[in-house]
């Protein structure tokens, strides 16, 4: 969400073979250039998925593909420009997790993530991760619970109504105890505080902190999936720590404008499987990003979004966050 710098790239043009298409009214599609809209500034995941895609759809249709940085207002300004964007299948939004908390930490938008948008496919999640300065002594969650009680701790976060401090929020909540929010503006001022031990801890994507941890700059005490990820075997999740409701996951998604045609929708999920299927996207997906591939279809993703939006909703009306 802190990514507001607004851009316009365009990727280099391939030229390898048309996937074939879902159904007779998709034969036609795509009918000229391509835009993905990404509601981030450039150089963030998010930026980084939507190149990732262009480069590759543009590979296997042979037609321009154009990301389109369109960042501001908790990410809504883009997102809007989605919303309102002709449903024929030529524009296209890649976003994040920022998506499911629009609803409730912007207020008077004049679009509904869910009745404006066609979910296409969940592309990746990543687990968050909460990890300490090495001078602080606690080494596994439990206790640095025990800490925070008898003190208040601080930690960092990537900014207010991110999923990052909402989870916080919700934990702190949960098990009574007082945590000082350092919000900043992106992950890289973030983690230097952290590093430089200016806060107590950082929560952040486990792209960000996962070198930092490699280099013991940083120790981690648990990560916030469901299921421990390869490239963090040794970090324990929030379930295994005791905390099962301790979640809180980045993820990566496609979405079109509502009412785009079903055939459409079909054949970009088509083709977004099979650029990041590719062996050396996939690669830097999970290596890079440390994220684990998805890939489902509408239904599965309208569910998962549902219940992103009902959980981070829950929390910024509790405890009145603001995006600011």
């Amino acid at each position: 969400m802190n990514e507001n710098r607004l851009g316009r790239r365009s990727v280099v043009l391939g030229t390898l073979a048309t996937i074939p298409l879902a159904a007779p009214r998709a034969q036609s599609w795509p009918a000229g250039q391509l835009r993905i809209l990404v509601p981030f500034g450039a150089g963030g995941s998010t930026d980084i998925m939507g190149r990732l895609l262009a480069t590759g759809l543009q590979q296997r249709l042979s037609v321009p593909v154009v990301v389109e940085n369109r960042g501001g207002g908790a990410t809504s300004i883009g997102t809007e420009l989605a919303a309102r964007a002709a449903p024929d299948g030529q524009t296209w939004l890649v976003t994040s997790d920022s998506f499911a908390v629009l609803p409730a930490l912007v207020p008077n938008m004049t679009f509904d993530v869910t009745r404006d948008f066609a979910p296409v496919t969940l592309i990746a999640t990543a687990p968050n991760v909460v990890a300490v300065h090495p001078s602080r002594p606690w080494r596994n969650l439990a206790e640095m619970v025990v800490a925070a009680r008898a003190g208040s701790l601080s930690y960092a976060s990537t900014g207010n109504g991110t999923t990052g401090h909402l989870a916080m929020t919700r934990f702190a909540a949960g098990a009574g105890v007082q945590m000082a929010h350092a919000a900043y503006r992106s992950g890289g001022l973030a983690l230097n505080d952290a590093v430089a031990g200016h806060v107590d801890m950082i929560i952040g994507s486990a792209a960000l902190l996962a070198p930092h941890i490699a280099d013991g700059r940083l120790r981690p005490l648990v990560q916030l999936g469901a299921a421990r990820l390869p490239g963090l075997a040794e970090i324990p999740t929030s379930g295994e720590a005791g905390f099962p409701d301790f979640l809180a996951e980045t993820w990566w998604g496609v979405l079109a404008p509502a009412r785009t045609p079903a055939p459409l929708i079909e054949a970009m999920l088509t083709a977004t499987r099979a650029v990041f299927q590719d062996e050396r996207v996939a690669h830097q997906v999970t290596q890079t990003q440390q994220a684990r591939l998805r890939l489902d279809g509408p239904g599965p993703m309208r569910a998962f979004l549902a219940g992103q939006v009902a959980t981070w909703g829950a929390v910024i009306r509790e405890h009145r966050i603001t995006a600011d």
